[in-house]
C-alpha cells in the first residue's frame, strides 16, 4: 500500500534537509589535500627524518663499531641503571595511579580538587626543577642532608636519586589516564557488588581492575616511555659519575660532547627502537580497546 502523500512529502524534504546540511558543511577536496599534505610533511620531516638519520649514523662505521659501541662496558652499565629505573618506577605509579584515580572517581572528600591539581604538577614544573628539589631537599647542604650523612645513606649522586627523580616526572601518566575513564563508568557496579556480599579486593579484582585494564595498560606504556627518555631530572641528581649514575641519556650526552658520534648514535638507536616499541604497543592497544568498546556496545 503506497506511503500517505503528506509523510512521503516530509520525507523528501527531511531528505533535502540533510543533503543541504552535508553540502554546506563539506570542506572542497584541495583543503583536504592541503591538510593532508602539511600533516605528512610535518610527520616526515619532525618524526620520519630524524630517525633515519640516527640509524644511518650508527651503522656509519659499518657493524662492528656499532656492536662495540653496545656493548661497552659503560653502555651496558647505562642500559642496566635505565631499566632499574623503569623497573621502580613504573609499578610504584601504577600503584599510585590506581589509587589516585580510585580515591577521585568513587569518593568525595575534602581536597579532591587539590589532588587533581598536584597530580598535574609534573606537567607544569620542569624537569630540571624537579631535580634541583630534590637536591635541595637530600643533598648534602639540603634539609635532610646532614642527617643522610650522619645515617651513611647516599640520595643525590646516586641511584636513589635517580629513581626518585623518574618517579616524579612519571607518575601523572597512569591516573591521568584512569581518572576520566572511570569518572565516566560511575561507581554503580562497585555498589551493586558490595550489596551482594563481595568484599573490597574482590569488587577491585573482578568489577574495577575488568574495566579499566586497557587505561591502565597505556598509562604504564606512557610511563615506561618517558622514564626511559628521561634526561632533565636525572642530570641534576645522578652527577654524571660514568658506568655508576649515568643512564642511556646522559651516558649519550657525555658520548655526543667527547665527540664520539658513532657511539652516541649507536646508543641513541636503542632508544629509538624503545619508542618504536613503544608506538607499537600503544597502537595496538588503542585498537584493543575499540575493539572491546565496539564489542560491548554490540552486546547491549
Amino acid at each position: 500500500m503506497a506511503g500517505h502523500p503528506t509523510n512521503t512529502l516530509q520525507r523528501l524534504r527531511s531528505s533535502e534537509t540533510i543533503y543541504e546540511t552535508n553540502a554546506a558543511t563539506r570542506d572542497p577536496r584541495w583543503i583536504k589535500r592541503l591538510l593532508l599534505t602539511l600533516s605528512l610533511s610535518f610527520f616526515v620531516l619532525f618524526l620520519v627524518m630524524p630517525l633515519i638519520v640516527v640509524f644511518t649514523e650508527a651503522l656509519k662505521k659499518g657493524w662492528s663499531t656499532y656492536a662495540i659501541a653496545l656493548t661497552d662496558a659503560d653502555t651496558l652499565s647505562a642500559i642496566r641503571l635505565t631499566l632499574l629505573a623503569a623497573v621502580i618506577a613504573v609499578p610504584l605509579n601504577a600503584v599510585f595511579g590506581i589509587a589516585a584515580a580510585w580515591a577521585i572517581a568513587k569518593f568525595n572528600f575534602r581536597g579532591k580538587h587539590l589532588l587533581i591539581t598536584l597530580i598535574d604538577l609534573p606537567f607544569s614544573v620542569s624537569p630540571v626543577i624537579a631535580g634541583l628539589m630534590y637536591v635541595l631537599l637530600f643533598g648534602s647542604k639540603g634539609w635532610f642532608g646532614s642527617w643522610l650523612s650522619e645515617h651513611d645513606v647516599k640520595i643525590i649522586f646516586a641511584v636513589p636519586g635517580i629513581i626518585l627523580a623518574t618517579v616524579f616526572v612519571t607518575f601523572p601518566f597512569v591516573a591521568r589516564e584512569l581518572i576520566p575513564l572511570m569518572q565516566a563508568q560511575g561507581r554503580e557496579e562497585e555498589e551493586a557488588a558490595l550489596v551482594l556480599g563481595a568484599s573490597g579486593w574482590q569488587t577491585f579484582w573482578y568489577i574495577t581492575l575488568p574495566n579499566i585494564k586497557w587505561a591502565l595498560i597505556y598509562g604504564v606504556v606512557l610511563s615506561n616511555a618517558r622514564a626511559m627518555g628521561e634526561f632533565g631530572a636525572v642530570s641534576v641528581v645522578s652527577g654524571h659519575i660514568r658506568g655508576m649514575t649515568n643512564t642511556l641519556p646522559l651516558h649519550i650526552e657525555v658520548l655526543y660532547n667527547e665527540y664520539n658520534s658513532a657511539a652516541a648514535f649507536a646508543v641513541a638507536s636503542i632508544l629509538a627502537l624503545l619508542a618504536l616499541v613503544t608506538l607499537v604497543i600503544k597502537t595496538y592497544i588503542e585498537w584493543k580497546a575499540h575493539r572491546a568498546l565496539d564489542m560491548s556496545v554490540q552486546t547491549e
